[in-house]
C-alpha cells in the first residue's frame, strides 16, 4: 500500500504529525509526507517517511520555492497513490486538499470532517474537543484503519540524532534557543547569564537569519551556535543537551522528540511525554528560567 500523509503546515505542525506518519507506516509499504515547504525539513525528521512533497497550500501566497498546483497535480497522479491522509490543523478546512487529491484519483481519502464536503472525503472524522494536534492526528489516522504499534506510547519522535560534540564540546549544558518572539534579545541574555552564573554551561542555538541574535544573547559567556546547526545537526545539539530552554514553539516540539526536558517561553498545547515547565513571556524574569532547569534537573536526576 502507498500512502500519503497531507499536513497543510509548517516545520512545528509536521512534527506534532509524527505520531500519526507512525501509525500509518505499520500498514503501509511507502509513506510519502506532503506539507509546506518549511515544514519539508521537519518531514525528513520522521521516522518511517520514504519521501517528502513541498506544497503551495491554497491559503498562501506563492513563493519562488513552492510547488505550483499543477505541478503537485502531476506528482501525485503518477504516483498512484492508494490512501491518503489530511491533518489539517485546527480551524483550518481539510477540503482544499482532499479537492487536490480527488482530482489526482487518490483512491480512499481521509481527514478531520468537514461540514459540506460533498463527497471529497471517503472517512471524516471529528476530533474531540480541546484535543492537541498529535492526538487528534491520531485519532484520525485510527478512524482510517491505521493504529500505533504496539508499544508506540504515541510521543514525538525524530529519526537518531547525530554525535554533535564536535559543535558544542565536551561537558553537560543547557541550550537556549531565543527564537523571534517570546522575549527580547537582552532578557534572553539575561537568562544565559543566569544560568552560567548557577554552574550551567550554555549552549544557544537559532537558525542563519538569527545570527545577529545568537550573537547578542550568547555574548562572552556562551557557546554561540547561531546558524551553524542545519535541523538534523540540531537535534543532536538538543538531545545531548540536559534542558533546553525555548522561545520558539518549534524548537521545544523538536527538542521534545528528541527527548530532552523543555523549558518553553510560548504557550505550547502538550510536550507529549518529556518533562517540561511552560513560563510565560509576560513577568517571567531570567531567575525563573533558571529556577525552572534547576527543577526539571532535579527531576530527572
Amino acid at each position: 500500500m502507498k500512502a500519503l500523509v497531507v499536513r497543510p503546515d509548517g516545520f512545528c505542525g509536521v512534527l506534532l504529525a509524527g505520531p500519526a506518519v507512525r501509525a500509518v507506516a505499520t500498514r503501509a509499504a511507502h509513506v510519502t509526507v506532503m506539507c509546506e515547504p518549511d515544514g519539508a525539513p521537519a518531514a525528513r525528521l520522521l521516522p518511517h517517511v520514504d519521501d517528502v512533497l513541498a506544497w503551495d497550500a491554497p491559503w498562501e501566497p506563492p513563493g519562488p520555492d513552492r510547488t505550483d498546483g499543477e505541478g503537485s497535480l502531476r506528482v501525485l497522479r503518477e504516483a498512484c497513490y492508494d490512501v491518503a491522509l489530511v491533518l489539517a490543523a485546527q480551524g483550518r478546512s481539510p477540503l482544499p486538499a482532499a479537492r487536490l487529491l480527488r482530482t489526482a484519483r487518490v483512491r480512499r481519502i481521509g481527514a478531520d470532517g468537514a461540514d459540506g464536503d460533498d463527497g471529497l472525503l471517503d472517512v471524516g472524522h471529528r476530533r474531540l474537543p480541546g484535543q492537541d494536534e498529535a492526538a487528534a492526528a491520531l485519532d484520525t489516522a485510527a478512524a482510517m484503519g491505521f493504529l500505533p504499534r504496539a508499544g508506540d506510547d504515541g510521543r514525538l519522535r525524530v529519526v537518531p540524532p547525530p554525535d554533535t560534540t564536535g559543535l558544542t564540546g565536551n561537558g553537560p549544558y543547557v541550550v537556549v534557543h531565543p527564537g523571534a518572539d517570546a522575549w527580547t534579545p537582552d532578557r534572553c541574555s539575561e537568562a544565559v547569564a543566569e544560568l552560567a552564573d548557577a554552574g550551567h554551561r550554555v549552549v544557544v542555538t537559532g537558525g542563519p537569519e538569527e545570527t545577529a541574535l545568537t550573537r547578542y544573547v550568547s555574548g562572552a559567556t556562551a557557546v554561540d551556535l547561531g546558524g551553524r546547526t542545519d535541523p538534523r545537526r540540531l537535534t543532536g545539539v538538543l538531545h545531548a543537551a540536559d534542558v533546553v530552554v525555548a522561545g520558539a514553539p518549534g524548537a521545544a516540539h523538536l527538542a521534545a522528540a528528541t527527548g530532552t526536558p523543555v523549558v518553553s517561553l510560548v504557550p505550547l498545547a502538550g510536550l507529549r511525554g518529556v518533562p517540561g515547565i511552560v513560563l510565560g513571556p509576560d513577568d517571567t524574569t531570567a531567575r525563573d528560567v533558571a529556577s525552572a532547569v534547576r527543577k526539571l534537573l532535579a527531576e530527572s536526576a
